[in-house]
């Protein structure tokens, strides 16, 4: 018997020798580097340049699943020297919830937000929070734009019988999920739209009572919403580009908006089969001035206060990629480490160019085995080219009682005329006078081709307002309506009611003409940050654009008055109740008049011969 467990045992400690051999050589192979490829220029795949897993000088093996995450970050040097960096992580679930699947097992796709999609028969989420205005007219357009404050809109399926009360609990669990107001959605602030907000995903859904939307705008966003919307990564915040987002860094910045949108998309070119596609964004612009820096310099670390020394482990890919299109040869920025890896893309109709770090390459870390990428600038020349549609939105009128809503458009585009589809939510304490509406361009009335307007109920929901219109080349197109203010019950201010009432931004959404011709079916190999909305047509692309909240004041009650009364009221009550209550509970007694001098004198002497006093 001894003789048999010594046998075993050195039988088992053969095999693990051996699995150690093969572990080792299988490591060595696979980390060989290729020492003649290290200096040639190379262009990664994109739409136009073929081969995009040729790129890749150091593969690596990723194990097979169903499941799929990348990761990307991408800079944006602005001509102001801030510097606008976006986060794109992107998690791809081969299965589908449409078919009534249930899924007990998960791996890289988040468990939460899949017993929620599929709890709630959702499909598609987009979610976004949101910190400060994006200023288009200065830093061009974002990758994915977000209005101010939090926004939520969700498509369900054709099975959901009561779209409301799913709606309604739906947001009270997507609260708890990011620690946010949602809760605070209700029917006053809802809105269902008939034109304005289409499936991202696959489906071509024509119902819209199956689509809700909903903004708050005063909606403040802190480490609270930012801890939960990285615990949704694979790798979390401990590997990976993730380890960048600190969060007293993003916050302490001009702008952040971090969003999440989960959509069905095809498995391959013929759309043979469907996945879900998770894409969690994090835009941040930081400047000059917020950031404290002062100077025109930025890396990694002055940014995020940390260097990358790894990908994440479960990653099939992990970039970054820096925006050198206007800058060729250097003249604008000194770009460092250097990286000879670069790639073209069509990213909102212009064709741009970008330095790439693949950060599953060894060579990327250098011999310190940590990547510090910094931006130097040379130069304040150069013009940032202007973005072809804008919107802006502001208040006018004076008094507390009507006002007017002016939300103007404009078309930069010298000779070309596109249509816009503008969507108006108002909430029902602002009382629309909807036959004051007028669009006018260029000084001429501009006929809206569709208007769909569906009136607010007090207390039950707001206004809503689409209009189909075309935009003039090179013009600006202004649409007003005149409101009326409403007068509140005293239950239904705000606890700083002299602040204002907020009012969510107006959406435009358009198909704006693209300066160069872009490849509709090989979306594949494209960035993530480049192929987020559908495009259909090779000669335009799809572009939202949101405006400034606005900020109305209502009339609004001396809420100091009640306690002015109050303690008028107490004062009076105290001094009367007080002199009642004296009268009935104190006694009173006579006192007899004092003596005079002469007769106090004339006792005492009494008192001396001991006669009793007078």
């Amino acid at each position: 018997m001894a003789a048999l467990c010594t046998t075993g045992r050195s039988l088992l400690l053969v095999l693990f020798s051996l699995s150690v051999f093969v572990c080792v050589c299988g490591r060595d192979v696979n980390d060989k580097v290729d020492p003649g490829g290290a200096e040639e220029t190379r262009w990664e795949a994109t739409e136009d340049v073929a081969g995009a897993d040729e790129t890749h000088r150091f593969p690596r093996e990723v194990p097979q699943s169903s499941d799929d995450f990348q990761e990307e970050l991408v800079f944006r040097p602005l001509h102001s020297g801030d510097i606008y960096a976006s986060f794109q992580f992107r998690t791809l679930w081969k299965t589908d919830f449409s078919k009534g699947i249930k899924v007990s097992h998960y791996r890289l796709f988040p468990k939460s937000l899949g017993q929620v999609i599929s709890k709630f028969s959702i499909r598609e989420l987009h979610i976004s929070f949101t910190q400060g205005y994006w200023r288009t007219m200065q830093w061009g357009q974002p990758f994915l734009p977000s209005p101010p404050g939090a926004e939520l809109w969700v498509w369900f399926q054709d099975s959901v019988t009561d779209v409301d009360a799913t709606w309604k609990e739906l947001t009270n669990v997507l609260s708890g999920i990011f620690c946010a107001s949602l809760n605070f959605i209700d029917s006053t602030n809802t809105v269902q739209p008939s034109a304005a907000f289409k499936p991202l995903g696959l489906g071509n859904v024509t119902d819209h009572s199956f689509l809700r939307y909903a903004t708050l705008p005063r909606e403040i966003v802190c480490t609270e919403n930012l801890t939960p919307w990285k615990k949704l990564l694979p790798c979390g915040s401990k590997a990976g580009l993730a380890v960048l987002l600190k969060s007293e860094k993003v916050f302490h910045s001009s702008f952040h908006s971090q969003a999440v949108h989960v959509r069905p998309v095809c498995q391959d070119l013929e759309c043979k089969a469907t996945s879900l596609e998770l894409r969690q964004t994090l835009n941040v612009v930081f400047d000059l001035h917020t950031s404290g820096q002062g100077k025109r310099e930025w890396s990694l670390f002055k940014m995020f206060s940390r260097t990358l020394s790894e990908a994440c482990p479960l990653a099939s890919s992990s970039k970054i990629y820096v925006d050198i299109t206007e800058n060729p040869e250097g003249e604008l920025f000194e770009l460092s480490p250097a990286t000879p890896l670069l790639s073209q893309t069509v990213v909102l109709g212009d064709r741009r160019t970008f330095s790439v770090y693949d950060l599953t390459q060894q060579s990327t870390f250098g011999s310190m085995r940590s990547l510090n990428m910094a931006i130097r600038w040379k130069s304040n020349e150069g013009n940032m080219l202007r973005p072809l549609l804008h919107a802006e939105r502001y208040v006018a009128g004076y008094g507390l009682q009507t006002g007017e809503i002016h939300t103007v458009m404009y078309n930069h585009h010298p000779y070309r005329s596109f249509s816009v589809l503008l969507l108006e939510s108002v909430p029902w304490y602002l009382r629309l006078y909807i036959h004051t509406l007028t669009v006018t361009s260029k000084g001429k009335i501009n006929t809206p081709s569709y208007i769909h307007y569906q009136p607010s109920k007090d207390r039950l929901r707001p206004h809503l307002l689409e209009m189909l219109i075309q935009l003039p080349p090179n013009s600006n197109t202004e649409v007003t309506v005149q409101f009326e203010r409403a007068l509140l019950k005293w239950t239904e201010y705000t606890p700083d009611p002299n602040h204002g009432f907020y009012v969510g931004s107006s959406v435009v959404s358009a198909l704006v003409p693209s300066i160069v011709a872009m490849d509709t079916n090989n979306t594949q190999a494209r960035p993530l940050f480049a192929s987020f909305f559908p495009v259909k047509e090779e000669s335009s692309y799809f572009v939202r654009v949101y405006t400034e909240p606005l900020l109305v004041n209502l009339p609004t009650p001396d809420f100091s008055m009640p306690y002015n009364v109050i303690c008028l009221t107490c004062t009076v009550v105290a001094v009367g109740y007080g002199s009642l209550y004296n009268l009935l509970t104190r006694s009173f007694q006579v006192e007899e008049p004092s003596p005079s001098l002469a007769k106090r004198i004339a006792n005492v002497i009494r008192r001396m011969r001991g006669v009793p006093p007078l």
